[in-house]
């Protein structure tokens, strides 16, 4: 019998293997620019200035208003109230999402080279954006939608018919905790802003590898374990349901959503919820840090400062960039604990998403259009609709701006509060019977989503550089 130990130790030593085979690949591609296109027509109609000023005054008090009047009463986290997603609507969206993978992976193999090709539609716009923000303010879309769960449980039930019965599962090493998709997602963050320019077939490659290796993983240690622990897309897409209105019941079987069971819940209350780990503090560290890459790296003085980077300098641009928020993150989480800097953390890193992508999903989410018409990018035309050009001219762009700038100090806003309030709550913390050490720690906290404020507000604001 193979010893659970050994075979733990070779499923990391598989996972950096992965991981190193993709960073050596990517290195030998050439860098891209302005990767998601943010556009130049939305510019803010008053001096950028007057926004800095007013979005740092306004965190500022927010802060001083908690910590002066240690404000830490909050709606509970549960209510009581449940709702169950219809069956039809369950089996739909698993559908959908395997559908949405298929179509990447044949399109990768046979399709040709387009605007229009969905692995970076599904992926980066839909996926990465969509999904995201349906899971922060909604509920857990991903729980049905994950194409790698229903590729699992389709496997193990043809296992079953064919009477074939599986090995038990190893046991997840808890010592990994959530570290495994946080190593992951960063793999992410490097794919979606250093080797961006990959074409489709690269990136349908790179899904397909991820598939066998989540499938193999599922495999070792269970579905369930390896979702909550590993798999990238579940454990991120989880940590933004801790905003969202609607959540998963966690009582027994509920947690994989297979009964469709939700519990309805305030808005930001589940940001109070116990669970809280370190690789969460550190995971929302390193999103909130590739939106302000994502956002400064296409600015006119960013691009003045550092060139035009190839692949390994704008790497190493990056990791010192990313790993320079998640320490300082990190740095809070040890004054204040971590269940206070993550639920801090993690509506700025929201505000950020809205404020930088919400565009970008409405205007390069329409090339759907063209790519239902020609599904394989080979030049066919079946609605007429594959010269379609996205257009972003129907959005106002002083009503952009205002919700790029509320999205930001309000993520802010929402930060400081429930930082304050967990950090208050947080009974394992050592200086939780001090107010006075307490509040003193939160400045660092303070200071930290102030710059951030001023940073993304003045990315946003900035000329863009428009190669070519």
């Amino acid at each position: 019998m193979t010893n659970p130990a050994r075979r733990s130790r070779s499923s990391v030593l598989r996972v950096a293997s992965a991981a190193s085979a993709l960073l050596a690949a990517g290195l030998a591609m050439p860098a891209t620019v302005a990767a998601h296109a943010l556009s130049k027509s939305f510019e803010s109609r008053l001096p950028l200035a007057v926004y800095l000023v007013g979005a740092a005054v306004a965190v500022a008090l927010s802060f001083a208003f908690v910590l002066a009047r240690n404000a830490l009463a909050a709606p509970p986290a549960d209510d009581g109230r449940r709702i169950t997603v219809p069956r039809p609507v369950r089996t739909g969206l698993r559908a959908i999402g395997l559908i949405g993978w298929s179509w990447i992976v044949v399109q990768g193999i046979v399709g040709g080279e387009t605007d229009a090709e969905v692995s970076r539609l599904f992926t980066w716009v839909y996926g990465w954006v969509g999904v995201a923000l349906v899971s922060a303010f909604i509920f857990p879309l991903w729980t049905w939608l994950n194409p790698f769960a229903t590729l699992h449980d389709v496997g193990a039930r043809a296992l079953r018919v064919a009477g074939i019965s599986g090995l038990a599962p190893a046991h997840f090493p808890a010592a990994l905790g959530r570290w495994p998709a946080v190593v992951g997602f960063a793999g992410v963050v490097w794919l979606e802003l250093v080797a961006f320019g990959a074409g489709s077939r690269t990136l349908a490659l790179v899904i397909t590898g991820y598939t066998v290796f989540t499938l193999a993983m599922m495999a070792q240690f269970g579905k369930r374990s390896w979702t909550e622990h590993g798999e990238i897309f579940s454990v991120w897409f989880a940590v933004l349901g801790r905003l969202a209105p609607l959540a998963l019941v966690q009582d027994g079987d509920a947690r994989d959503g297979d009964d469709g069971l939700l519990r309805r819940r305030r808005f930001g209350s589940g940001l109070r919820e116990s669970g809280w780990t370190a690789p969460d503090v550190v995971l929302i560290a390193l999103a909130t840090a590739s939106i302000l890459f994502d956002g400064l790296s296409q600015t006119q003085i960013w691009v003045s400062t550092f060139g035009l980077p190839a692949a390994l300098p704008l790497t190493l641009i990056l990791a010192g960039f990313a790993g320079l928020i998640a320490a300082a993150a990190m740095v809070v989480a040890r004054l204040v604990g971590v269940p206070a800097a993550a639920a801090g953390l993690l509506p700025i890193s929201v505000g950020y998403l809205l404020a930088h992508y919400g565009t970008y999903l409405l205007t390069a989410g329409q090339r759907i259009v063209i790519a239902v018409s020609d599904p394989l990018q080979q030049g066919a035309d079946l609605f007429g609709t594959v010269h379609f050009e996205p257009s972003d001219a129907w959005l106002p762009p002083a009503i952009v701006w205002a919700i790029q700038f509320g999205a930001v100090v309000g993520g802010h806003m929402l930060g400081a509060w429930a930082g304050h309030a967990v950090a208050g709550a947080d009974a394992a913390h050592p200086v939780r019977k001090s107010p006075g050490a307490l509040r003193l720690r939160q400045v660092p906290f303070a200071v930290l989503m102030v710059a951030l404020t001023t940073i993304t507000l003045w990315s946003l604001g900035q000329a863009l550089f428009i190669s070519g």
